[in-house]
Protein backbone atom coordinates (compact mmCIF):
# COMPACT_ATOMS: atom_id res chain seq x y z
CA UNK A 1 0.00 0.00 0.00
CA UNK A 2 1.17 3.28 -0.88
CA UNK A 3 2.10 5.91 1.69
CA UNK A 4 -0.08 9.15 2.17
CA UNK A 5 1.64 12.38 2.33
CA UNK A 6 1.55 13.89 5.91
CA UNK A 7 0.62 17.11 5.44
CA UNK A 8 -0.13 19.89 7.91
CA UNK A 9 -3.38 19.53 9.64
CA UNK A 10 -5.98 22.30 9.58
CA UNK A 11 -9.43 22.23 10.91
CA UNK A 12 -12.90 23.51 9.15
CA UNK A 13 -15.06 23.85 11.68
CA UNK A 14 -14.46 19.98 13.33
CA UNK A 15 -13.19 18.86 10.92
CA UNK A 16 -9.75 17.92 10.80
CA UNK A 17 -8.27 18.03 6.86
CA UNK A 18 -5.02 17.06 6.07
CA UNK A 19 -2.23 14.95 8.30
CA UNK A 20 -2.61 11.74 7.37
CA UNK A 21 -6.20 11.32 8.14
CA UNK A 22 -8.34 10.34 5.64
CA UNK A 23 -9.28 12.04 2.12
CA UNK A 24 -12.11 14.63 2.50
CA UNK A 25 -14.68 14.63 -0.20
CA UNK A 26 -16.80 18.10 -1.04
CA UNK A 27 -18.48 19.87 -2.98
CA UNK A 28 -20.45 22.88 -3.84
CA UNK A 29 -24.35 24.43 -4.03
CA UNK A 30 -25.47 24.89 -7.66
CA UNK A 31 -28.41 27.14 -6.05
CA UNK A 32 -27.79 31.17 -5.26
CA UNK A 33 -26.77 31.30 -2.07
CA UNK A 34 -29.37 33.95 -0.89
CA UNK A 35 -31.91 30.75 -1.06
CA UNK A 36 -31.40 29.52 2.52
CA UNK A 37 -34.35 26.74 2.44
CA UNK A 38 -33.51 25.38 -1.23
CA UNK A 39 -29.67 25.61 -0.45
CA UNK A 40 -29.41 24.25 3.00
CA UNK A 41 -31.63 20.91 1.48
CA UNK A 42 -28.89 20.26 -0.98
CA UNK A 43 -26.63 20.66 1.23
CA UNK A 44 -28.31 18.18 3.99
CA UNK A 45 -28.30 15.98 0.87
CA UNK A 46 -24.84 15.92 -0.23
CA UNK A 47 -24.61 15.51 3.43
CA UNK A 48 -26.27 12.51 3.77
CA UNK A 49 -24.55 10.96 0.76
CA UNK A 50 -21.03 11.39 2.41
CA UNK A 51 -19.92 15.23 2.04
CA UNK A 52 -18.24 16.33 4.64
CA UNK A 53 -17.65 19.96 3.20
CA UNK A 54 -19.29 22.33 0.73
CA UNK A 55 -18.61 25.30 -0.59
CA UNK A 56 -21.29 27.83 -1.62
CA UNK A 57 -20.63 31.32 -3.98
CA UNK A 58 -20.86 34.43 -2.35
CA UNK A 59 -21.67 36.98 -5.03
CA UNK A 60 -23.23 39.97 -2.92
CA UNK A 61 -23.94 40.87 0.43
CA UNK A 62 -27.55 38.80 0.30
CA UNK A 63 -25.43 35.89 0.27
CA UNK A 64 -22.74 36.66 2.53
CA UNK A 65 -25.76 37.59 5.12
CA UNK A 66 -28.08 33.92 4.00
CA UNK A 67 -24.34 32.11 5.35
CA UNK A 68 -25.66 32.34 9.38
CA UNK A 69 -28.89 31.34 8.54
CA UNK A 70 -27.45 28.44 6.30
CA UNK A 71 -24.98 27.32 8.95
CA UNK A 72 -28.13 26.82 11.61
CA UNK A 73 -29.52 24.16 9.30
CA UNK A 74 -26.77 21.85 8.11
CA UNK A 75 -24.43 19.47 9.83
CA UNK A 76 -21.29 19.68 7.62
CA UNK A 77 -18.81 22.81 7.61
CA UNK A 78 -19.13 25.80 4.89
CA UNK A 79 -16.66 26.96 2.49
CA UNK A 80 -17.02 30.88 1.15
CA UNK A 81 -15.49 30.88 -2.45
CA UNK A 82 -15.19 34.94 -2.71
CA UNK A 83 -13.95 36.37 -6.23
CA UNK A 84 -13.13 40.21 -6.89
CA UNK A 85 -14.76 41.55 -3.85
CA UNK A 86 -12.70 41.36 -0.65
CA UNK A 87 -15.40 42.67 1.36
CA UNK A 88 -17.66 39.55 0.63
CA UNK A 89 -15.14 37.49 2.16
CA UNK A 90 -14.93 39.22 5.59
CA UNK A 91 -18.96 39.80 5.48
CA UNK A 92 -18.89 36.10 5.05
CA UNK A 93 -16.35 35.20 7.87
CA UNK A 94 -18.84 37.68 10.49
CA UNK A 95 -21.77 35.51 9.39
CA UNK A 96 -20.11 32.47 10.48
CA UNK A 97 -18.46 30.60 7.47
CA UNK A 98 -15.56 27.75 8.87
CA UNK A 99 -13.50 28.69 5.49
CA UNK A 100 -12.77 30.96 2.59
CA UNK A 101 -11.75 29.95 -0.21
CA UNK A 102 -10.06 32.97 -2.40
CA UNK A 103 -8.96 32.76 -6.00
CA UNK A 104 -5.52 34.89 -6.32
CA UNK A 105 -5.67 35.98 -9.42
CA UNK A 106 -8.61 38.29 -8.83
CA UNK A 107 -9.16 38.68 -5.03
CA UNK A 108 -7.17 42.52 -5.14
CA UNK A 109 -4.16 44.01 -4.04
CA UNK A 110 -1.93 42.32 -1.03
CA UNK A 111 -3.87 45.13 1.42
CA UNK A 112 -6.99 43.52 0.60
CA UNK A 113 -5.52 39.73 1.10
CA UNK A 114 -4.59 41.34 4.54
CA UNK A 115 -7.38 42.52 5.47
CA UNK A 116 -9.08 38.49 4.76
CA UNK A 117 -6.16 36.72 6.49
CA UNK A 118 -6.25 39.07 9.67
CA UNK A 119 -10.19 38.14 10.10
CA UNK A 120 -9.76 34.50 9.55
CA UNK A 121 -6.65 34.74 12.37
CA UNK A 122 -9.36 36.20 14.42
CA UNK A 123 -12.08 33.56 14.19
CA UNK A 124 -9.48 30.78 13.55
CA UNK A 125 -10.28 29.73 10.26
CA UNK A 126 -8.83 28.68 7.00
CA UNK A 127 -8.37 30.29 3.78
CA UNK A 128 -7.92 27.62 0.82
CA UNK A 129 -5.59 29.44 -2.03
CA UNK A 130 -8.03 28.19 -5.11
CA UNK A 131 -5.76 28.36 -8.40
CA UNK A 132 -7.25 27.46 -11.45
CA UNK A 133 -6.51 27.51 -15.27
CA UNK A 134 -9.24 30.38 -15.71
CA UNK A 135 -7.80 32.81 -13.75
CA UNK A 136 -3.81 32.90 -12.84
CA UNK A 137 -2.58 35.58 -11.13
CA UNK A 138 -1.38 38.28 -13.83
CA UNK A 139 2.19 39.07 -13.46
CA UNK A 140 3.03 35.37 -13.98
CA UNK A 141 0.52 34.65 -16.79
CA UNK A 142 -0.11 36.72 -19.59
CA UNK A 143 -2.53 34.62 -21.20
CA UNK A 144 -0.76 34.84 -24.62
CA UNK A 145 0.21 30.61 -24.49
CA UNK A 146 -0.79 27.41 -23.37
CA UNK A 147 -1.12 27.42 -19.43
CA UNK A 148 1.65 25.21 -18.20
CA UNK A 149 1.90 23.44 -14.52
CA UNK A 150 4.32 25.59 -13.88
CA UNK A 151 2.11 28.90 -14.01
CA UNK A 152 -0.70 27.04 -11.87
CA UNK A 153 1.98 26.42 -8.96
CA UNK A 154 4.13 29.87 -9.27
CA UNK A 155 0.54 31.36 -8.49
CA UNK A 156 -0.20 29.18 -6.01
CA UNK A 157 3.62 29.45 -4.31
CA UNK A 158 2.82 33.77 -4.58
CA UNK A 159 -0.17 33.91 -2.63
CA UNK A 160 1.02 31.36 -0.28
CA UNK A 161 4.10 33.07 0.20
CA UNK A 162 1.75 36.30 1.01
CA UNK A 163 0.46 34.67 3.59
CA UNK A 164 3.32 33.06 5.44
CA UNK A 165 4.66 36.33 5.10
CA UNK A 166 1.75 37.76 7.32
CA UNK A 167 2.08 34.92 9.55
CA UNK A 168 -0.69 33.31 8.55
CA UNK A 169 -0.15 28.70 7.98
CA UNK A 170 -3.79 27.55 8.00
CA UNK A 171 -3.83 26.90 4.34
CA UNK A 172 -5.43 24.71 2.02
CA UNK A 173 -3.89 24.47 -1.45
CA UNK A 174 -5.36 23.70 -4.89
CA UNK A 175 -3.98 24.15 -9.07
CA UNK A 176 -6.89 22.87 -10.97
CA UNK A 177 -6.51 22.92 -14.65
CA UNK A 178 -8.62 21.45 -17.27
CA UNK A 179 -5.52 20.02 -18.82
CA UNK A 180 -5.21 16.71 -17.14
CA UNK A 181 -1.46 16.40 -17.81
CA UNK A 182 -0.36 19.78 -16.67
CA UNK A 183 -2.44 19.32 -13.65
CA UNK A 184 -1.17 16.74 -12.66
CA UNK A 185 2.07 17.87 -13.21
CA UNK A 186 1.34 20.97 -11.12
CA UNK A 187 -0.17 19.04 -8.11
CA UNK A 188 3.02 17.07 -7.67
CA UNK A 189 5.41 20.19 -7.64
CA UNK A 190 2.82 21.34 -5.01
CA UNK A 191 3.16 18.28 -3.10
CA UNK A 192 7.27 18.46 -3.14
CA UNK A 193 6.95 22.02 -2.16
CA UNK A 194 3.98 22.94 0.16
CA UNK A 195 3.55 21.56 3.65
CA UNK A 196 -0.06 22.08 3.46
CA UNK A 197 -2.95 20.06 2.71
CA UNK A 198 -4.14 19.63 -0.99
CA UNK A 199 -7.26 19.74 -2.83
CA UNK A 200 -7.64 17.71 -5.54
CA UNK A 201 -10.13 18.47 -8.86
CA UNK A 202 -9.95 18.52 -12.82
CA UNK A 203 -11.84 22.31 -13.13
CA UNK A 204 -14.55 21.98 -15.98
CA UNK A 205 -14.58 18.57 -16.73
CA UNK A 206 -17.54 18.92 -18.49
CA UNK A 207 -20.97 16.76 -18.26
CA UNK A 208 -21.14 13.50 -15.97
CA UNK A 209 -20.14 11.28 -18.64
CA UNK A 210 -16.57 13.13 -19.74
CA UNK A 211 -16.19 14.15 -16.39
CA UNK A 212 -16.30 11.51 -14.77
CA UNK A 213 -13.68 9.47 -16.61
CA UNK A 214 -11.84 13.19 -16.95
CA UNK A 215 -11.74 13.30 -13.04
CA UNK A 216 -10.62 9.84 -12.77
CA UNK A 217 -8.16 9.63 -14.99
CA UNK A 218 -6.37 12.93 -13.72
CA UNK A 219 -7.44 12.68 -9.91
CA UNK A 220 -6.49 8.56 -9.48
CA UNK A 221 -2.59 9.09 -10.32
CA UNK A 222 -2.23 11.73 -7.41
CA UNK A 223 -4.23 9.72 -4.96
CA UNK A 224 -2.55 6.35 -5.58
CA UNK A 225 0.83 8.20 -4.88
CA UNK A 226 -0.69 9.56 -1.48
CA UNK A 227 -1.30 12.77 -2.98
CA UNK A 228 -4.27 14.74 -1.81
CA UNK A 229 -6.33 15.62 1.33
CA UNK A 230 -9.56 16.58 -0.12
CA UNK A 231 -11.36 16.17 -3.54
CA UNK A 232 -14.38 17.12 -5.94
CA UNK A 233 -15.40 15.37 -8.78
CA UNK A 234 -16.40 19.01 -10.73
CA UNK A 235 -19.22 17.81 -13.06
CA UNK A 236 -21.72 19.92 -15.23
CA UNK A 237 -24.48 18.38 -12.89
CA UNK A 238 -26.11 18.24 -9.66
CA UNK A 239 -23.71 18.30 -7.02
CA UNK A 240 -25.37 14.97 -5.38
CA UNK A 241 -23.78 13.35 -8.85
CA UNK A 242 -20.48 14.57 -7.83
CA UNK A 243 -20.59 13.72 -3.84
CA UNK A 244 -21.81 10.05 -5.53
CA UNK A 245 -18.48 10.22 -8.02
CA UNK A 246 -16.06 10.89 -5.18
CA UNK A 247 -17.31 8.47 -3.43
CA UNK A 248 -17.27 5.70 -5.85
CA UNK A 249 -13.90 6.63 -6.72
CA UNK A 250 -12.08 6.86 -3.41
CA UNK A 251 -13.90 3.26 -2.27
CA UNK A 252 -12.52 1.58 -5.59
CA UNK A 253 -8.94 3.17 -4.73
CA UNK A 254 -8.83 1.60 -1.23
CA UNK A 255 -9.54 4.98 0.39
CA UNK A 256 -13.13 4.96 1.24
CA UNK A 257 -13.94 1.51 3.23
CA UNK A 258 -17.74 2.26 4.17
CA UNK A 259 -19.13 2.29 0.97
CA UNK A 260 -20.79 -0.55 -1.02
CA UNK A 261 -18.85 -2.53 -3.60
CA UNK A 262 -21.72 -2.99 -6.69
CA UNK A 263 -21.04 -5.57 -9.56
CA UNK A 264 -22.85 -5.72 -12.54
CA UNK A 265 -22.10 -7.04 -15.88
CA UNK A 266 -21.89 -5.01 -18.98
CA UNK A 267 -24.54 -7.26 -20.98
CA UNK A 268 -24.22 -9.03 -24.31
CA UNK A 269 -26.47 -10.97 -26.97
CA UNK A 270 -26.60 -13.41 -23.89
CA UNK A 271 -28.75 -11.88 -21.58
CA UNK A 272 -32.31 -12.78 -21.18
CA UNK A 273 -32.99 -10.41 -18.21
CA UNK A 274 -33.86 -6.71 -17.49
CA UNK A 275 -30.34 -5.94 -16.04
CA UNK A 276 -30.15 -2.36 -17.04
CA UNK A 277 -32.19 -0.87 -14.93
CA UNK A 278 -32.20 -3.19 -12.01
CA UNK A 279 -28.25 -2.68 -11.59
CA UNK A 280 -29.20 0.97 -11.45
CA UNK A 281 -32.12 0.76 -8.73
CA UNK A 282 -29.97 -1.80 -6.81
CA UNK A 283 -27.15 0.76 -6.67
CA UNK A 284 -28.91 3.77 -5.77
CA UNK A 285 -30.52 1.64 -3.13
CA UNK A 286 -27.25 0.39 -1.84
CA UNK A 287 -25.89 3.76 -1.33
CA UNK A 288 -28.97 5.74 -0.21
CA UNK A 289 -28.90 3.30 2.64
CA UNK A 290 -25.63 3.15 3.47
CA UNK A 291 -25.58 -0.33 3.04
CA UNK A 292 -21.48 -1.26 2.93
CA UNK A 293 -21.89 -4.88 1.72
CA UNK A 294 -20.47 -6.29 -2.24
CA UNK A 295 -23.34 -7.21 -4.16
CA UNK A 296 -23.50 -8.37 -7.44
CA UNK A 297 -26.24 -8.02 -10.62
CA UNK A 298 -24.88 -10.82 -13.36
CA UNK A 299 -27.10 -11.25 -16.59
CA UNK A 300 -25.75 -14.80 -17.99
CA UNK A 301 -24.62 -17.85 -17.05
CA UNK A 302 -20.81 -17.17 -18.17
CA UNK A 303 -19.33 -15.17 -15.44
CA UNK A 304 -22.74 -14.92 -13.59
CA UNK A 305 -22.71 -17.45 -10.77
CA UNK A 306 -19.03 -17.22 -10.16
CA UNK A 307 -19.53 -13.36 -9.07
CA UNK A 308 -22.63 -13.93 -7.40
CA UNK A 309 -21.82 -16.23 -5.60
CA UNK A 310 -18.34 -14.36 -3.67
CA UNK A 311 -20.60 -11.15 -3.46
CA UNK A 312 -22.40 -11.25 0.30
CA UNK A 313 -25.53 -10.74 -1.64
CA UNK A 314 -26.12 -12.06 -5.45
CA UNK A 315 -28.32 -12.22 -8.56
CA UNK A 316 -27.13 -13.80 -11.66
CA UNK A 317 -30.08 -13.93 -14.35
CA UNK A 318 -31.30 -15.84 -17.60
CA UNK A 319 -34.43 -16.67 -19.53
CA UNK A 320 -36.57 -13.97 -17.09
CA UNK A 321 -35.57 -15.26 -13.81
CA UNK A 322 -32.90 -14.84 -11.38
CA UNK A 323 -31.23 -16.86 -8.75
CA UNK A 324 -30.41 -14.93 -5.97
CA UNK A 325 -27.29 -15.91 -3.81
CA UNK A 326 -26.03 -15.14 -0.16
CA UNK A 327 -22.49 -15.66 0.37
CA UNK A 328 -22.05 -18.38 -1.71
CA UNK A 329 -25.41 -20.20 -1.54
CA UNK A 330 -29.02 -20.20 -3.91
CA UNK A 331 -31.81 -19.07 -1.71
CA UNK A 332 -34.07 -19.21 -4.36
CA UNK A 333 -34.97 -18.61 -8.22
CA UNK A 334 -37.90 -15.43 -8.73
CA UNK A 335 -39.00 -13.46 -11.96
CA UNK A 336 -37.95 -10.83 -13.37
CA UNK A 337 -41.13 -8.66 -12.84
CA UNK A 338 -40.42 -9.30 -8.50
CA UNK A 339 -36.36 -9.43 -8.47
CA UNK A 340 -35.91 -6.07 -7.22
CA UNK A 341 -38.17 -6.22 -4.30
CA UNK A 342 -36.78 -9.72 -3.51
CA UNK A 343 -33.14 -8.36 -3.16
CA UNK A 344 -34.46 -5.74 -0.73
CA UNK A 345 -35.53 -8.11 1.51
CA UNK A 346 -32.48 -9.60 1.38
CA UNK A 347 -30.11 -6.86 1.89
CA UNK A 348 -32.12 -5.52 4.81
CA UNK A 349 -30.99 -8.59 6.39
CA UNK A 350 -27.28 -8.35 5.42
CA UNK A 351 -25.34 -8.80 8.46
Amino acid sequence: MYQRENTRQVRIGRLKLGGSKHVVIQSMASIKTSRVEEVSKQINRCAVLGAELMRVSVLDEKDAKAIREIRKRITIPLVADIHIDYRLALDAIESGVEAIRINPGNIGTEDKIKAVIDACKEKNIPIRIGVNSGSLDHSIYHGNESIRAEYLFESAKKHVEICEALGFQDIVVSLKGSNLLETIKAYELASEYFPYPLHLGITEAGPKDTGLIRSAAGLSPLLLSGIGDTIRISLSDEPEEEVKAASRLLHDLGLKRDYPTFISCPTCGRTEVNLIPLAKKVQSYLEEHHINKTVAIMGCIVNGPGEAKHADLGAAGGKGRWAIFKKGKVLRTVSDDVIFEELKKEIEHLD
